[in-house]
């Protein structure tokens, strides 16, 4: 409990999390504080290169082996399975319709990249290792979700699909598999595992050092979106949806971690692995349902996901997260 204590307290109080709660603070009292939009987008093709890169470089460094590929086993039974999880609670708790309810239970079985960042930051300020693989898992778990939650809509029989062209569309398919966000994190991981150790140390100075100063002001981008949101959309959020983005994350983190204890991952292993499963989209899935689901209220499922979840992540479940990771972790 200690522990659990020590580690939330060090990750309220760190920068990245101040400068987002900044951002967040700025767009609720209507402050006219703003990152222009080509640098947003530069930061955010900074932060998935990096982090692809070193995920490479450390797979290269650590080598194909069986706890790997159940990790990325385990990444993709995981987001299948979430969306159906969030889906039936969303119906059975709440006024959503089947649309908007397959819309969010798709975004809780994606993954949220910045959550995994900030959380191996908070790994590295514990002094707790991190494999560098679970990147590889990251990738894996970005798509599956959406087809999980296409499917249970599909067979809802709720889906009146009229004249729209959303559902399983070579466009959608398309923008699943080439959505830039993966494409960037997979294609940096690749060349960061064919490079290695070599490939690593001839670019750190530029994503290493600067990485955390570029998360900071990342972050407070995220906090005046995530505000700004709050503010326009956050009335079409009724109580039963707003208390779903704080305790599915933690469902999620529960069968996770078993999961990450019947792998043997290591402690930060673990800790990033339920990181993962307890995140939620906000970049890859919802450009998708912009294809899929034209229909469905981004005032609800991105307010969600980016208003409640990740906020509730980015201060207490990431301390969370790596307490149960260093239960669940093989010594």
């Amino acid at each position: 409990m200690e522990n659990a204590l020590s580690l939330a307290a060090g990750n309220l109080l760190s920068p990245m999390v101040l400068f987002f709660a900044l951002g967040m603070l700025a767009a609720l009292v209507k402050s006219d504080l703003s990152v222009p939009e080509a640098i947003a987008k530069g930061m955010a093709l900074y932060l998935m290169l990096a982090i692809g890169f070193k995920g490479g470089a450390a797979v290269s460094d650590h080598g194909l082996d069986a706890t790997l590929v159940l990790a990325l086993l385990a990444g993709a039974v995981l987001s299948f399975l979430f969306p159906a999880i969030a889906y039936f609670l969303l119906r059975a708790s709440t006024k959503l319709s089947a649309v908007d309810a397959a819309a969010v239970s798709a975004h809780y079985g994606s993954i949220s990249i910045v959550t995994f960042v900030a959380a191996s930051s908070a790994l590295q300020s514990a002094g707790i290792a991190d494999p560098g693989y679970m990147v590889a898992v990251a990738a894996v778990m970005e798509s599956p979700a959406i087809i999980s939650a296409l499917y249970l809509l599909a067979r809802s029989g709720e889906w009146d699909r009229g004249d729209t062209k959303g559902g399983f569309s070579t466009d959608l398919m398309r923008e699943v598999v080439l959505n830039g966000s993966v494409v960037l994190l997979i294609g940096a991981f690749v060349v960061g595992l064919v490079t290695g150790k070599e490939g690593f140390a001839a670019i750190a100075p530029f994503i290493d050092a600067p990485f955390k100063g570029v998360l900071c002001l990342f972050l407070l981008d995220m906090g005046l979106v995530a505000g700004r949101g709050l503010r326009q959309g956050g009335s079409a959020l009724g109580g039963g949806t707003v208390l779903f983005g704080l305790y599915m994350p933690l469902i999620s983190a529960v069968i996770a971690t078993v999961f990450a204890f019947a792998i043997g991952l290591s402690p930060g292993g673990a800790a990033l692995l339920i990181t993962l499963a307890a995140s939620a989209s906000y970049i890859a899935v919802p450009a998708a349902m912009r294809l899929a689901l034209p229909e469905a209220r981004p005032a609800i499922y991105l307010t969600l996901s980016l208003g409640v979840t990740f906020p509730f992540n980015l201060t207490i479940g990431i301390p969370l997260y790596i307490v149960l990771g260093q239960l669940a972790g093989a010594p």
